[in-house]
């Protein structure tokens, strides 16, 4: 009998042994839980104000102003603009094909042809 107490204490100690590791277990990973979803939570909160700073930085009158300040840039008036025509280049007698025109009806009879 005194063997068997033996046994059942032996037991009994590590399964509470056991249940307090797990349960520190359990604490440290919630903790750990809990401070990623604090960082998650500051991401967020930082992704949202970069995504204001971003639509505020990049509205027309503050981009009209910079490129007007900072590069000199002024806008487009008839009277400094500069139209560039585009004509096609003729083609060189290498490179027209060599195809002779049709007949017409006005034209003469080749030489010792009878008509």
């Amino acid at each position: 009998m005194t063997r068997l107490n033996l046994v059942l204490l032996v037991a009994v100690m590590a399964s509470a042994l056991y249940l307090v590791r797990t349960q520190y277990e359990s604490r440290r990973v919630f903790v750990e839980l809990d401070k990623a979803n604090a960082e998650a939570r500051k991401l967020e909160l930082d992704n949202e104000r970069l995504q204001v700073e971003k639509r505020a930085q990049a509205t027309p009158l503050r981009v009209e102003k910079l490129a007007k300040d900072q590069l000199q840039m002024r806008t487009a008036t008839p009277a400094i603009t500069q139209y560039v025509t585009f004509t096609t280049p003729s083609l060189t007698p290498a490179l027209t094909p060599a195809v002779t025109p049709p007949a017409t009806a006005t034209s003469k009879p080749a030489a010792g042809a009878r008509p």
